[in-house]
């Protein structure tokens, strides 16, 4: 692709503070787009906008919280008013788990699916127009828990398995009309956190629970490296991209036989 195919699109990305929502902006920034940065907390919000405006793109962090429609609104409302146009949505936002699925409650489902789910039918909804106007893209941030369903994560694969079916209705509906739309699936990230991030949520629990991806046999993805990924599947508007690649065959299987699947889910997120 040529380099400068990025340069003055206007690209907006949720979940932008931190990890790999700011590895995203920063490839977008580094890539001569204009960036809007978006995250519920104004200090780490100004933070990753002073890092990204120190190599001179031009950035406009808005603070909202994407579960919230008035503030999915006014980011929409603003962006319109600064830009008139949207090239790109990425809805990065989003949250883990570790419980298990009989003391996950409805109310512990609805959470999940609020912020990784519906926050993005809103951020979609509320873009929709711009995005179609320019053909742009959407990018669904979502795991390798679309497409399997680990143990000790309580509601976070429903709610990323949603995230894959809302994204092929979108393809199918708007596809045509040439809205790309890519759904990205990715293993476990490295955070420097990663160690003592679910420990308390995972108290009670088997100790594979804590770890990222609940124990998965998987290398953990460097955030920066991702992101590059992701920016060049634009490019080549594909309609997915899960890594790492290997997955694909447990996906595979699984479809074919719940029962090998199933088997191999364990051996691959066990102890």
């Amino acid at each position: 692709m040529k380099s400068n195919y990025w340069h003055n699109r206007v690209c907006v990305v949720t979940g932008a503070s931190a990890g790999l929502g700011l590895a995203i902006a920063k490839m977008f920034a580094a890539r001569g787009a204009r960036v809007v940065i978006n995250a519920r907390r104004e200090e780490p919000l100004s933070r990753a906008a002073e890092i990204l405006r120190a190599g001179g793109a031009e950035i406009l962090p808005i603070v909202g919280d994407v579960t919230q429609q008035a503030d999915v609104d006014r980011l929409a409302q603003t962006v319109k008013e600064q830009f008139g146009r949207v090239d790109l949505l990425c809805n990065c936002a989003g949250r883990s788990a570790r419980q298990a699925v009989l003391d996950t409650t409805a109310e512990d489902f609805q959470d999940l699916l609020d912020v990784n789910f519906l926050a993005t039918v809103r951020t979609v909804r509320a873009f929709a127009e711009m995005l179609l106007e320019q053909r742009g893209s959407i990018v669904n941030v979502g795991s390798l828990a679309s497409k399997v369903a680990p143990r000790l994560m309580g509601g976070y694969p429903a709610s990323k398995h949603a995230l894959a079916a809302y994204s092929q209705q979108l393809r199918m509906e708007h596809g045509p009309a040439g809205l790309h739309v890519l759904l990205v699936c990715p293993g476990p990230i490295c955070r420097d956190d990663s160690a003592p991030r679910y420990e308390q949520q995972a108290a009670g629990l088997p100790a594979v629970a804590s770890r990222p991806g609940a124990g998965a046999k998987l290398r953990g993805l460097d955030p920066e490296w991702l992101a590059g990924k992701i920016l060049t599947a634009c490019e080549r508007r594909k309609l997915e991209l899960i890594v790492p690649s290997k997955v694909r065959v447990l996906m595979a299987l699984s479809q074919l036989s719940p029962r090998l699947g199933d088997w191999l889910l364990r051996r691959a997120t066990s102890g």
